[in-house]
């Protein structure tokens, strides 16, 4: 797929900034879009280098999605990293729902490489015992209806597949799973952002990140405002100022 043929609100945007970078991930069958506010708002009100990837077969059709696999979601989160890198002495990490399960992967996996990282309703245990069916389901369909748009704000809407790709679901059981089992190696300070009355990834999760991570700096931000899709919803400030608050503490 060419360049133009991306959905509106696919492309991954990158803001130039100072030393200082920040890398940002959407979530399962998202788009970049969701992060963009968090990261005009650091951009703007800090100066930092802001990246938002576009993970690899999202932003374009189901079909294109349903050809990668979690490698390559983290092969695209890890682009960017050496992106940031190549042009900033410090980096930070965030990302919402899957884009947070990235986050914690990457902080397990690189843990000298972030000064800090800000899960936004990431998940290691989806616990739908529905969606685990379809894993290995040979029967199953192409694609079953989506869950995005987990929004308590009236008239906002995320852009985001309308349809999930079967293939797809084993490959964030897979993420889920090895990223459950670093999170002992996640050692950089960690802001773990957490929808009560989220109806996509069971709150429990924000409780199992903060138990299961050993950095010494560790706290929770509770979006009681909002669903899932957070960084869109009624605590987005919330988010944008905690966030910012953290990582300059960081520094």
């Amino acid at each position: 797929m060419q360049a133009q043929d991306i959905i509106e609100g696919g492309k991954p945007f990158f803001f130039e900034g100072n030393e200082v970078g920040v890398l940002l991930s959407h979530g399962f069958t998202g788009t970049a879009s969701c992060m963009k506010p968090l990261g005009e708002y650091l951009h703007r009100t800090e100066g930092w280098t802001v990246l938002g990837v576009r993970l690899k077969g999202h932003g374009e059709t189901p079909a294109a999605m349903a050809r990668t696999t979690a490698q390559d979601w983290v092969d695209s989160v890890e682009e960017g990293l050496q992106a940031l890198e190549a042009r900033c002495k410090h980096v930070f990490i965030s990302g919402l729902s899957m884009g947070g399960t990235l986050t914690l992967y990457m902080a397990g996996r690189y843990p000298q490489r972030f000064k800090a990282i800000a899960p936004i309703n990431a998940c290691v245990e989806f616990q739908n015992p529905d969606l685990a069916l379809l894993a290995f389901d040979r029967s199953a369909p192409a694609t079953v209806p989506g869950v995005g748009s987990d929004i308590k704000k009236p008239g906002i809407e995320e852009i985001v597949y309308a349809d999930v790709p079967v293939p797809a679901i084993k490959q964030i059981y897979s993420l889920m799973s090895v990223t459950k089992d670093l999170l002992p190696r996640v050692t950089a300070p960690a802001l773990v952002l957490t929808s009560p009355d989220d109806h996509i990834v069971p709150a429990i999760n924000g409780g199992m990140i903060l138990n299961g991570i050993a950095s010494p700096l560790r706290q929770q931000v509770l979006l009681t405002e909002s669903y899932h899709v957070a960084t869109l919803d009624n605590d987005a400030d919330l988010i944008n100022e905690s966030v910012r608050a953290f990582f300059r503490q960081a520094l």
